[in-house]
């Protein structure tokens, strides 16, 4: 109670925190959250991290894998160990998707103060012009609601934005992988193609706005779920880790234009994830 009660003066959004401003990280906002995520980084997900020696002193393009639906549990858990290791004065911004303002306004404005910004280049831009690291997750809903048989896959989509990002700006790109974080739900499929079929019919869709995935998974509060609805995550140990980092032979505007070369760079970012994915898996559980 003392914490929640420590925490409420933060929840009074008197500002718009609509994602299209770098100064809505709030630094002493994250700081009164650490002891919420300490509690469920070491008591509930009983995380695991290793290779935090990867992380540079200069900035950088983080490059993760989504895991566990909306919640994807892993993120907050990666931001957890960031603020604990560097402080909170730090910036690392996280690009969502526009739609989570839309869709989930009260969500999207703790992100804001947290660092989420929406995933428009000019913000990536203006966060590494300021000196800051970036943090992104290309699969997106397509990647977090990935079915549960495909855990072990990393899942992009055939997105190369973040590469063209990197290359743009000149700036190595440090991935992250997690294990552990798919089993807070179990995906059984994505069904979005029936469910568009049926929206061409005449039914709307879920929050009025196209997901781009629409899932059936078993988990927490509603048993069965369809559409890419909230959930509480189950109590599984997560294991993350930050991997070597990855450069380029070329940088600048001109290479984004092959996009040979851009499709290669993209490839060899997946594939030095996916072998510390295969590598991660592996590993023994947390007692």
């Amino acid at each position: 109670m003392d914490i929640l009660a420590a925490l409420l003066p933060f929840f009074q959004f008197e500002a718009t925190y609509d994602g299209r401003s770098l100064s809505d990280r709030d630094p002493a906002f994250i700081q009164a959250l650490m002891p919420v995520f300490e509690g469920f980084y070491r008591h509930y997900f009983r995380v695991q991290t290793s290779g935090w020696h990867h992380i540079l002193d200069q900035k950088m393009l983080l490059v993760g894998s989504h895991n566990g639906g909306l919640a994807t549990p892993d993120l907050p858990m990666f931001v957890y160990d960031w603020v604990r290791r560097f402080g909170p004065e730090r910036p690392v911004y996280g690009l969502a998707h526009p739609k989570v303002w839309q869709v989930y306004p009260a969500m999207a404005k703790l992100a804001a103060r947290c660092g989420g910004v929406q995933a428009r280049p000019q913000m990536a831009i203006a966060a590494f012009r300021a000196g800051a690291s970036v943090l992104v997750f290309p699969g997106g809903g397509q990647d977090a609601f990935r079915p549960h048989r495909d855990r072990q896959k990393i899942h992009f989509a055939g997105r190369t934005g973040f590469v063209k990002l990197a290359l743009r700006e000149g700036v190595p790109i440090v991935p992250f992988v997690s294990w552990g974080a798919h089993d807070t739900l179990v995906v059984i499929d994505d069904c979005y193609e029936q469910a568009k079929f049926m929206h061409e019919q005449g039914i709307p869709w879920l929050f009025g706005i196209d997901p781009e995935v629409f899932p059936i998974y078993l988990g927490l509060p509603w048993g069965l779920a369809i559409g890419p609805v909230p959930n509480i995550p189950l109590p599984m140990p997560i294991h993350t880790r930050v991997c070597a980092p990855v450069t380029f032979d070329r940088y600048g505007r001109d290479v984004l234009k092959d996009e040979d070369y851009v499709n290669a760079c993209a490839q060899k970012v997946i594939n030095h994830m996916q072998a510390e994915l295969d590598d991660l898996a592996t590993q023994p559980p947390p007692p």
